[in-house]
């Protein structure tokens, strides 16, 4: 990887054209060949880019950059699609290349899988009495999260980590497949996630499925409910 502070200006044509004024930013150049153009703000968000495939040629500015001050020209070409980003480069302020190697990727934690899990070991966590037919319960549509069952029947439940009305328009699609089964009518609904969006909750009251939130350090052990003080 290639850091690069600089004062430069930056142009951009392909679908659309843009321009960077000169001003000092940050430039990365990855070992994929990409290349980010950041400011001092806006968080991960960079002001221009370009993604791979793509190629990073350096050039001599021609005497009319030179006579503006240009030093270096990085001319940055997609080789899909033929865009176009070009670096002026006024002043380098300072400069690093280093080797990452190779990144074991993203470790998610609280993914639905775990929370599907946790939530099939602890079904109290979605009432009283309620104990476990299957977990990926297979359908035609798709497996459903949990298939279960309480005092009052059989529950399909949809476990999600951000419940939105997506989420409930599927679990809508399983109950009504399920109810056509006379071995498992009549089916309710549960829907389950760390958080759910008041429309989605909304929409599930609406079609008599009920809405869970879930703890999912309680879950997993590492917080004790009991002895919250709120």
């Amino acid at each position: 990887m290639r850091v690069v502070i600089a004062h430069c200006s930056v142009d951009y044509s392909g679908r659309l054209t843009a321009h960077l004024p000169p001003a000092t930013r940050l430039l990365i150049h990855k070992n994929d060949g990409s290349v980010l153009i950041h400011s001092d703000g806006g968080s991960y968000k960079p002001l221009n880019w370009m993604a791979p495939p793509c190629s990073l040629t350096t050039m001599d500015p021609d005497p009319e950059q030179l006579d503006a001050g240009v030093k270096e020209i990085w001319r940055v070409t997609h080789q899909k699609t033929a865009d176009l980003l070009v670096v002026s480069i006024y002043e380098i302020v300072t400069e690093i290349h280093h080797e990452l190697g190779d990144d074991p990727g993203l470790i998610k934690d609280g993914v639905e899988a775990q929370l599907q899990a946790l939530v099939a070991a602890q079904l109290h966590a979605i009432g009283d009495g309620v104990t476990l037919i299957r977990r990926e319960f297979p359908t035609a549509i798709g497996p459903v999260d949990i298939l279960a069952k309480d005092s009052e029947g059989t529950l399909a439940i949809e476990i999600k980590r951000r419940g939105d009305i997506d989420g409930v328009e599927q679990l809508t699609r399983y109950l009504n497949l399920l109810n056509r089964d006379p071995s498992l009518a009549p089916v309710r609904g549960v829907f389950a996630a760390q958080d759910i969006a008041t429309q989605a909750k909304t929409l599930a009251k609406d079609r008599g499925i009920d809405c869970v939130t879930l703890d999912y350090d309680a879950l997993r052990g590492v917080d004790d409910v009991e002895n919250r003080l709120f």
